[in-house]
């Protein structure tokens, strides 16, 4: 049996990694591939109840570090009963969001720093990390566009310019940190170019880890 492959994907918000990821793996179920597809934070039913308090927007008292803790035992809970069970079985995990999210914004745009946003998740994760990640760049403005024409906001979505332009400087930062594992995609082009050049991009990157 083949060891499971972890992919995840990240993004500015408005990237659109969320409508992307699913395609992806939509398309990979129906080519056959042993694939399931997760978020964070979510993806199992404690790490979801945990989302619900993180992103409601009536949470507006939430504490920075209160959040990256959150965090990262939400990620905890999902990576021990999905994410590497499905690993263990040979199975290949796409992610909406991991580590990098946690780095970005609450280690930077929270200002709290990487280095102790990334030891709280340490401990959580225990060496976990992805194989590959999938970078959905998108210009800052395109993106907020893209936020500001959704109906429903969470608590992150309501946030002002200077904090989507740290979150922005962020992810520049971490794709340097990381960059042997991160596989970046223009997401300033329609959907369908955009899912085009990520399917192309995943398959290369299955092939690579014995996958293909």
């Amino acid at each position: 049996m083949n060891k499971g492959l972890f992919i995840t994907f990240e993004g500015n918000d408005g990237s659109g990694k969320t409508t992307i990821s699913k395609n992806i793996y939509e398309k990979l179920k129906k080519m056959g591939y042993p694939v399931i597809y997760t978020r964070e934070p979510g993806g199992i039913d404690i790490a979801e109840q945990i989302r619900n308090v993180i992103l409601n927007p009536k949470n507006t008292a939430m504490d920075a570090r209160c959040e990256a803790l959150l965090y990262a035992a939400s990620r905890r809970q999902h990576l021990v009963e999905k994410v590497l069970p499905a690993l263990d079985k040979g199975q290949i995990v796409l992610c909406d969001r991991f580590l990098d999210s946690s780095l970005v914004y609450q280690g930077i745009a929270r200002g709290i720093g990487v280095q102790e946003v990334y030891d709280i998740n340490a401990f959580a994760i225990e060496g976990h990390l992805p194989d590959a990640t999938i970078f959905l760049s998108v210009d800052l403005e395109v993106g907020l566009s893209r936020v500001s024409s959704r109906g429903n906001k969470d608590r992150l979505d309501q946030e002002g310019i200077k904090f989507h332009k740290k979150v922005a400087q962020g992810y520049d930062m971490i794709k340097e940190r990381y960059k042997e594992r991160m596989h970046i995609i223009d997401a300033n082009q329609t959907v369908e170019e955009v899912e085009a050049s990520t399917l192309k991009e995943v398959l290369e990157i299955m092939n690579a880890h014995g996958q293909g």
